[in-house]
């Protein structure tokens, strides 16, 4: 064993610390189950977040298991080459996310999406809206006007959204439910 692997494995030991970073992989949609599966069969491990939800099916409610993101899935690995391309040539694999080439993702990110996995409370995907952002109301009486979101109110879960008519703005307090991102 070299030096560095003997710094590397005291390290690991270290309440904490993990060398290995997570990447986020990019499936096709509605592949994300057996890409996890491969990639598991190949010694990877795999985070594949999940939510469960009853759906109506034939006329009784059934328990489905669905991804919290749809078409992701976090991979926790030392990237080299050989490790890139066995995950590339997995079928159904897009691409590892980043500028370029793969991107880590924070340790402290997954942490915390673990956690919220494991623990006892309701949990369900959320779109992300940023400030300035075009959106276009889908639900409502506003149903199909678009506008610029303006603010966020996290603690009423609602946003502000300015609409444009006739140069002039208006701005309507919604829920975060009602728009969607619009390019």
């Amino acid at each position: 064993m070299s030096l560095a692997d003997g710094v590397v494995q005291e390290l690991e030991m270290i309440s904490g610390y993990d060398a290995m970073p997570w990447y986020v992989v990019q499936t096709y949609c509605r592949t994300e189950s057996r890409v996890h599966v491969a990639l598991q069969r190949k010694g990877l491990e795999v985070f594949f977040p999940q939510e469960s939800v009853y759906r109506m099916r034939r006329g009784r409610k059934v328990l489905l298991h669905l991804p919290l993101f749809q078409s992701y899935l976090f991979i926790h690995t030392h990237l080299d080459s050989k490790v890139f391309h066995q995950i590339i040539k997995v079928d159904g694999v897009v691409r590892l996310l980043g500028n370029g080439a793969p991107a880590p993702v924070s340790a402290d990110q997954i942490e915390s999406i673990r956690t919220i996995v494991a623990g006892d409370r309701h949990y369900y995907p959320w779109r992300y809206l940023e400030k300035g952002r075009k959106v276009r109301v889908i639900d409502g009486p506003l149903a199909g006007a678009v506008g610029t979101l303006v603010a966020r109110k996290d603690k009423q879960r609602r946003l502000v959204v300015a609409v444009e008519l006739f140069q002039r703005s208006v701005a309507v307090e919604l829920d975060s439910e009602t728009v969607e991102r619009w390019s």
